[in-house]
């Protein structure tokens, strides 16, 4: 009678163990899943943060190299929301045209009359949308999507267009 009690206690506690070693299993698995689930959200949100804020500064540095009397405008080509910077250079008259065309952020550096469109323009950056807004020398740059921002810049030249 007393080995079929040890012998059970020996069963009980070696069904214990395997039980804790279970949970402990079924934890680590769980612990290591939910861990997956927010290192894919904090990857996802820095690529969103990335775009947005990225976009938003390659084009303030853009403007702020270009700031010159008359040489930063926002125009409309074929209904394409356009900033361009213009820059002389040897008496010659030179564009940039940054903006939103096929999924892409581009930029155009071309003579003034070179008759180079928006399809011809470098894709710097792929978002979701751009536009440009000026109201005098206050220049609103918004981008969309989920890392969508929005940055105004105060033009510190005099504004005015040629």
């Amino acid at each position: 009678m007393q080995q079929k009690k040890e012998q059970r206690g020996q069963i009980m506690g070696t069904l214990f163990t395997m039980l804790l070693f279970l949970v402990f299993v079924m934890c680590a698995l769980f612990t290591v899943l939910a861990g997956g689930k927010v290192y894919e959200n904090i990857g996802r949100r820095m690529a969103d943060n990335y775009t947005g804020s990225v976009a938003l500064q390659y084009i303030a540095n853009k403007v702020r190299q270009g700031d010159e009397a008359g040489m930063v405008r926002v125009m409309d080509v074929e209904g394409t929301s356009v900033l361009e910077l213009s820059q002389d250079f040897d008496g010659e008259r030179y564009i940039s045209w940054i903006y939103y065309y096929d999924g892409s952020i581009r930029e155009l550096f071309t003579h003034k009359d070179s008759g180079l469109g928006l399809p011809d323009g470098i894709g710097i950056l792929e978002c979701e949308g751009l536009s440009f807004e000026q109201d005098g020398r206050l220049l609103t740059i918004e981008t969309a999507g989920n890392g969508g921002g929005r940055l105004l810049l105060s033009l510190r030249s005099t504004g005015g267009t040629e």
